[in-house]
């Protein structure tokens, strides 16, 4: 049970990286949360800090949670033999932890981003085709209409949806279910900006 607890915090720690803030202390000096949006994510780097910083957040972000449910579990599978099994729900708590400490990272007390490309991550590593039909989803969405927000909301939506439809275990569909609500709660500020109409979009 230790290393479970211990594999838990591991993810924990991965996904607390401040990504965003990191590059815009090294690269503008600034402390992202008092640019833009405020959010400390990919979004709010390339508006404030540059196109190409705004990829490299993107994709080093992707890989923390990619990284939580692939990496971390074969390590510990190597260091514990027989402790984490095949469709086990240790990859659904490394998932939730990896999310969690993008969302609530330690070392920004506990205010971090919107977990849109960390979910992405971790969705890659345990459901590929799901992750490509939500990525569907945010790219019709976001062509239509070029709210990455509202692309986010979307594709969190299309989530369980697609769980379902897929056949996943009841486990992993409330897993995304949950996902979802929490990626809508995580933009409700966007949400009050797309009805009042002060939304920004990201190209126009």
């Amino acid at each position: 049970m230790i290393y479970i607890i211990l594999a838990i915090g591991a993810a924990y720690l991965i996904g607390s990286i401040p990504t965003a803030y990191i590059f815009g202390k090294v690269l503008k000096g600034i402390d992202i949360r008092d640019y833009g949006s405020g959010n400390v994510g990919a979004t709010n780097v390339f508006r404030t800090v540059g196109k190409i910083p705004g990829v490299i957040v993107l994709v080093i972000d992707c890989l923390k949670g990619l990284v939580a449910v692939t990496l971390l579990p074969a390590a510990l599978e190597k260091i514990f033999p027989q402790a984490v099994e095949a469709e086990s729900i240790i990859y659904i708590f490394l998932g939730a932890s990896v999310i969690s400490g993008h969302m609530w990272t330690w070392f920004l007390r506990f205010k971090g981003g919107k977990g849109v490309a960390t979910t992405a991550g971790v969705m890659a590593g345990l459901s590929p085709g799901i992750l490509l039909a939500c990525l569907g989803v945010w790219i019709a969405v976001f062509i239509l209409w070029k709210y990455v927000s509202l692309a986010s909301m979307s594709a969190a939506v299309a989530l369980p949806v697609f769980a379902v439809i897929s056949g996943r275990s009841v486990e992993y569909t409330v897993f995304c279910a949950v996902l979802c609500m929490v990626g809508i709660y995580a933009h409700r500020g966007n949400i009050k900006r797309l009805i009042n109409g002060k939304e920004k979009k990201l190209v126009k």
